[in-house]
């Protein structure tokens, strides 16, 4: 069977009704704080019992709770009244132009203006104040510098990588050639089927690029090569024989003389 409707009234007896009073206090204060955490709400409560005992819950300050409950009721109190609201309007503006006046003179001391009138403690402070500005100026800087030349390095470093993997292809590539270069020549000054004498060309060779006219002699069956070269010594190739005709090489290239 559920419990009956319980009839709103004043208790008449004193134990019962002081239990009924510390029951529902407790269950109220709950309902308070639960409050407060799930909806995020600011709650002030205060409570008097009938002894004229005080209890109170606030989840930030009792203080703040009120004062802020007296500024509401004085703005909702006066947005009904234009005079009030008028001269509310007005008291903000008085107190910002206070502020940006306090705000433009410390300006000024800061710059070095306008230091008349200040006491050796307030200079002093003044002083300080300026001294933690500029340290946090310079830690600001360095950090700042800091941070560009580790970029620097960083980048600098992924250059170095760069280039020493375009050195080693381009050693790829000279290696490439060198193979190729003796795949297609041989060895250097080798002697083909039909007589004719080769100089493979060389970076290294001084006389590479020098016109070669080879000539043979009858008597001793010797091949004269001569480098028209201005103070490039003659050389000469022995033993070498030939048919009984002479013939002129160049670099490159050979033709024949009756």
């Amino acid at each position: 069977m559920g419990r009956g409707k319980i009839v709103i009234r004043r208790i008449d007896n004193n134990t019962s009704r002081q239990v009924t009073f510390s029951k529902r206090r407790k269950g109220l204060i709950k309902k308070a704080k639960e409050l407060a955490i799930l909806c995020d709400a600011q709650v002030g409560l205060v409570i008097f019992s009938s002894t004229g005992k005080l209890y109170e819950f606030s989840n930030t300050s009792m203080k703040s709770v009120i004062e802020r409950y007296n500024k509401a009721k004085e703005e909702y109190q006066q947005l009904g009244n234009p005079a009030a609201e008028a001269n509310l309007w007005q008291r903000e503006v008085a107190i910002l132009r206070h502020q940006l006046q306090c705000l433009q003179e410390n300006h000024r001391q800061l710059m070095g203006e306008q230091l008349y009138g200040l006491s050796v403690k307030e200079l002093q402070n003044l002083e300080n104040q300026l001294e933690i500005s500029v340290q946090g100026i310079r830690m600001k800087k360095e950090q700042i510098l800091t941070d560009e030349i580790q970029d620097l390095k960083q980048k600098g470093y992924l250059i170095h990588q760069e280039n020493m993997e375009l050195y080693k292809k381009v050693n790829l590539i000279h290696q490439g050639n060198m193979e190729l270069f003796n795949k297609v020549y041989g060895t250097r000054g080798t002697t083909s089927a039909n007589g004719s004498v080769f100089f493979p060309y060389n970076n290294n060779d001084a006389v590479s690029n020098v016109p070669v006219h080879l000539q043979l002699s009858h008597s001793n069956q010797h091949i004269i090569i001569q480098l028209q070269q201005r103070d490039v010594p003659t050389l000469t190739c022995l033993n070498w024989s030939a048919p009984n005709n002479t013939q002129e090489y160049k670099y490159g290239s050979s033709r024949e003389r009756n």
